[in-house]
């Protein structure tokens, strides 16, 4: 007998018991999890999901057959968002190791993806073992048809898969029709290029992110809905801003290339993405006052690393663009060099101001905190009844 109690925990990443069956995660107990497989089997009997949460139910019998302390659970992510869902699971694990009192755990996977959450189990509990769930399909064409018919089916991967493919056929037919003179396969490689980049440094997780905030704002009705309105606002001025920039100070004569263009770009955007930036910034810092005090220490910072990059930035483009032979550019070789050490100095300043004051801030927000919570309790000593905190949203 193994000492320590231990969890038997299928986690479902995308959250298909919630997405498709409306079970609430966590689902913790024998009886409740074979509740939430049954629902999901009905819900969708190709999910593979309904087979690692019976596998769960049928490695808790076992162990618990041999006298083992053991739990099993079932906990849901988000089927949209994978990094929101992460978080989640994180924030739902974290609950249920203090409401169970597990100490080890046993993972069910039906799948690598799942597996990606190992890293947040193995913060909160020791990972004793992993059961993966293989489902078995018939080794023959039908088998394949229907399996690629499955995935195309999936909204994530249809959005993933289908989607890059029908914008890459509408962009031809529009460079084709728009800029004759421009090679269409051209322009359809670039926005591709563009896309993979995307996905491969997995920034479309952190597009969601800022998505669901704006959209969570709005529903709120805080403040930061309309600071982000007028970021995204500013962002497109400054990319409008950028493409001018090129459009201004492209040579008469010869191709200076991707990267004298990509440089006219930044000359013309940088400072209205900086002041988007700021607005965005303003308006998260409004919403800590007025509702999430605590996050104001790290929220501080920002807007002091925003200005600091965004100088650091300019000045490098003013002094590339001013050694370059390329004409016309309204700085001199001697101004560029004066501009990047002066901005890059600035942008320096700025950055060590804002960290020099964050500590000082911070005890702010603490001390806030402290005598918040003295004069709660002074009250409730008062009025003998607790004190209901007012959610402010």
């Amino acid at each position: 007998m193994t000492a320590g109690r231990i969890l038997i925990l299928s986690v479902d990443r995308d959250d298909d018991i919630g997405y498709k069956a409306g079970v609430t995660s966590p689902v913790v107990g024998r009886e409740a999890c074979l509740d939430a497989a049954t629902r999901l089997g009905i819900a969708d009997p190709e999910d593979s999901d309904t087979n690692a949460i019976f596998q769960a139910v049928k490695t808790y019998d076992e162990l618990k057959g041999k006298g083992e302390d053991v739990e099993v659970a079932v906990i849901g992510g988000n089927h949209m968002n994978m990094l929101e869902g992460d978080r989640r699971i994180a924030e739902l694990l974290e609950d249920l190791v203090a409401q169970t009192g597990v100490e080890k755990c046993v993972l069910i996977s039906d799948g690598a993806e799942d597996e990606f959450v190992l890293p947040i189990i193995q913060s909160y509990l020791k990972v004793s073992g992993v059961v993966r769930v293989v489902i078995k399909q018939l080794p023959n064409i039908e088998g394949t048809y229907y399996i690629i018919k499955k995935l195309f089916n999936d909204p994530k991967i249809a959005r993933s898969v289908l989607v890059p493919i029908a914008l890459a056929m509408i962009l031809y037919v529009a460079a084709s029709l728009l800029s004759p003179e421009i090679p269409a396969m051209l322009v359809v490689i670039g926005i591709i290029g563009v896309y993979l980049l995307i996905k491969g440094f997995d920034l479309d997780e952190y597009v969601g992110y800022i998505y669901y905030g704006f959209v969570d704002s709005f529903h709120k009705g805080r403040i930061s809905f309309v600071a982000y309105a007028i970021a995204g606002i500013l962002t497109l001025c400054g990319v409008i801003a950028g493409l001018m920039s090129i459009v201004t100070y492209y040579p008469v004569t010869g191709d200076p290339g991707l990267l004298y263009n990509v440089m006219t770009f930044l000359y013309g955007a940088v400072i209205w993405v900086v002041v988007g930036g700021l607005v965005a910034v303003a308006g998260k810092i409004a919403d800590c006052v007025q509702n999430e005090r605590a996050a104001l220490a790290r929220m501080f910072v920002v807007p002091f690393f925003i200005v600091a990059l965004g100088m650091i930035v300019y000045g490098a483009v003013i002094y590339f663009l001013s050694i370059s032979p390329i004409e016309p550019f309204p700085f001199t070789t001697t101004e560029g060099v004066v501009a990047i050490i002066l901005l890059t100095l600035a942008g320096l300043i700025v950055a060590f101001t804002g960290i020099y004051y964050r500590p000082l801030v911070q005890r702010y927000v603490l001390a806030w905190i402290d005598r918040k919570m003295r004069q709660d309790k002074e009250e409730e000593e008062k009025t003998h009844a607790p004190v209901y905190k007012k959610i402010k949203y």
